[in-house]
């Protein structure tokens, strides 16, 4: 029984328009070019009364790429996973900003003791169950090799979409979607499966 009025409701709206604000100019200047000032400027509130929402830069930040993931899955929702990531590595190109963010806190949460670190750990283990799922799905319908191991290729596709997602920043001339593609091709490839 939620109130939709008072000072809770302000909050939960304040707090989804800083979001906003947050992946706009995140991914318009960038991660190392935006700092938490910024954010908090834009958005019509001092740093401190920015970080009241979310208790921390660190927990600011996880909530932004948290606010990433939703607006991911909203844009590119599909009964199949693989076909949603490989719609969010495509897109992924069009926000350097929010890559930036993503590669470089999900490094530093990397650190068990980062106030973020389980975020990642529970966030990596849900992607990969739902790969795996989409995998079986795929080995299920004759489309994808029955040999591969659905948790060995769900784990080796995020690590792709990472990797591709850090290689993008450096010049990578090649569209990251496209590299992608081409190894689902080569998963896929019936041929191989006949042999």
């Amino acid at each position: 029984m939620g109130n939709s009025r008072g000072p809770y409701a302000k909050g939960v709206a304040k707090r989804a328009e800083i979001l906003r604000v947050a992946l706009e100019v995140i991914a318009r200047q960038g991660y190392r070019k935006t700092s938490t000032r910024e954010l908090a400027a834009a958005a019509g509130l001092s740093e401190a009364g920015m970080l009241h929402y979310f208790g921390s830069k660190e927990k600011l930040f996880e909530a932004v790429l948290r606010a990433r993931d939703e607006a991911d899955l909203h844009r590119f929702e599909t009964a199949d996973a693989i076909d949603n990531l490989t719609a969010i590595v495509r897109h992924n190109r069009t926000v350097p900003g929010l890559v930036q963010l993503y590669s470089t806190f999900s490094a530093e949460a990397g650190d068990p003791d980062h106030k973020s670190h389980e975020y990642f750990v529970d966030r990596y283990a849900a992607i990969r169950e739902t790969l795996a799922t989409a995998v079986r799905a795929r080995q299920a319908a004759g489309t994808f090799n029955p040999t591969a191991d659905p948790e060995a290729i769900a784990t080796l596709l995020i690590a792709l979409s990472d990797g591709l997602q850090i290689q993008s920043q450096y010049d990578l001339t090649a569209d990251p979607a496209d590299l992608f593609d081409h190894l689902l091709d080569l998963l896929a490839s019936v041929d191989r499966f006949s042999a």
